[in-house]
């Protein structure tokens, strides 16, 4: 009886004990989700402001229309709460929803595919355990003829999808192969820097070297451009993912600032400095660029006289920019230069004109206002290239009609027109088929 006694008392206690360690485990397991849903910058598109976090319903503009995100929270009724591991990984890296139809590309899936099986298990394990279920269906896309035909994309899978998980490089460190996998995966950095070809997949030949995302661009992050005239090194870039800001001058913008702002920021310093590792792999020893000591105050009137002078472009830089960034470009009382600035070395003067526009405003820290509502198309275009030309001596020069195309929200996709005319041609080859067909075996009776 005694011996049974203690048996049980030690089965019960071996008991405890293994049920605390797995749920230790599971603690463990869910807060490395966690941190690999911030690194893969999951809340930017299934959390929409004011909502609860990843309920879906955010909007997300693409070529084709608007594309609504979805709920990804365990909720059993609108979100994923039903979904198997495996069900959770084919969405992940396929695009393969839980009912077998297929998700739209702007689902960064084709990135998400280079994840391991040990990081999609920490990420199951997050959304299912770490996320609270929100019962609320999102507005569903509804994109127009053919693409609502979700089976299409099957084709484009077929045809662009790469399935393929991360392998490292034997003859790389273990800080570039941690870079590599965080930017060719779970910071899908392809999505925005690499251009895509007419059917919207990414162009391979072409990877990380720059693409229009519509208003904002997305620039050529390969070690060439990076150590090129805006001369980048790995501490600057770490510094940039995490606060936005450089010591080259670069100020981060749009999509990248949002990015920076969710996620790049909240990583951890080893990861940004892999980050930083991978895309500059042989990176060269630069002084860091000296602050400027002094900088010259915008002066009162500055000669009224000769005001009458100046071009367009200039009037509008000294009404509404000087007084932040002065007179020259220099910056003022701690707000940035433009001279020498990274964004003034790019191919398109979209950003800067994106920036007029809207401004640029982080999460945290000093934000520049917009004139969206203030300026008109043709006093954004001179002012900007006012800005790209007399201080940034570039070439690059935008028009009226192209701040109107960004103001809109970016030129429409040939897309939509191309595929109405592939279709309707296809149905034309199928019908004279078909009459072909018909007359041949009138022909035999």
């Amino acid at each position: 009886m005694g011996k049974s006694w203690r048996t049980r008392l030690a089965a019960g206690v071996l008991l405890a004990v293994c049920t605390q360690l797995y749920a230790a485990d599971e603690s463990t397991l869910i807060k490395r989700g966690e941190y690999l849903a911030i690194a893969g910058d999951c809340g930017a598109c299934h959390t929409e402001e004011g909502k609860a976090p990843f309920s879906g319903g955010h909007a997300i503009a693409s070529p084709l229309g608007i594309i609504f995100s979805t709920n990804i929270t365990p909720s059993k009724t609108a979100g994923i709460g039903d979904y198997s591991e495996a069900q959770f990984a084919a969405a992940l890296r396929k695009g393969i929803r839980g009912d077998g139809s297929q998700l739209y590309p702007a689902m960064p899936y084709t990135a998400y595919a280079r994840l391991t099986d040990e990081d999609v298990a920490a990420l199951y394990a997050y959304f299912m355990h770490g996320v609270q279920p929100v019962d609320i269906r999102p507005e569903a896309t509804a994109l127009p003829f053919p693409f609502n035909l979700r089976f299409s994309m099957a084709a484009w899978n077929w045809l662009f999808a790469d399935n393929m998980v991360y392998q490292p490089d034997a003859t790389q460190s273990q800080a570039w192969n941690r870079g590599a996998y965080l930017v060719q995966g779970l910071t899908h950095c392809s999505t925005c820097h690499t251009p895509r070809n007419f059917l919207m997949a990414e162009q391979q030949d072409k990877n990380l070297q720059g693409a229009s995302l519509g208003t904002w661009y997305a620039p050529d992050i390969t070690p060439a451009t990076l150590q090129g005239k805006a001369h980048w090194t790995r501490k600057m870039l770490a510094d940039y993912l995490a606060t936005g800001h450089a010591a080259n001058g670069a100020t981060a913008g749009g999509p990248m600032l949002e990015a920076i702002d969710k996620s790049f920021s909240r990583m951890t310093p080893d990861d940004r400095n892999a980050i930083a590792t991978y895309l500059l792999p042989a990176t060269q020893a630069v002084s860091e660029p000296a602050t400027a000591k002094t900088l010259t105050p915008v002066q009162g009137d500055d000669m009224p006289q000769s005001l009458a002078g100046l071009s367009e472009g200039e009037q509008v830089y000294r009404d509404n920019c000087a007084s932040c960034h002065n007179l020259s470009g220099q910056g003022l009382n701690g707000l940035p230069a433009l001279q020498h600035h990274p964004v003034l070395d790019k191919p398109t003067a979209d950003n800067v004109a994106m920036a007029v526009l809207q401004g640029v405003w982080p999460e945290n820290g000093q934000g520049m206002i917009g004139f969206v509502d203030s300026l008109s198309d043709g006093q954004v275009a001179a002012v900007t290239n006012y800005v790209m030309q007399d201080i940034g001596h570039s070439q690059v020069t935008i028009s009226a009609a192209r701040v109107q195309a960004l103001r809109k929200g970016g030129d429409t996709s040939p897309l939509m027109v191309i595929a109405r005319v592939g279709m309707a041609a296809a149905g034309g080859v199928l019908i004279l088929g078909l009459f072909w067909l018909r007359k041949k075996r009138a022909a035999k009776r």
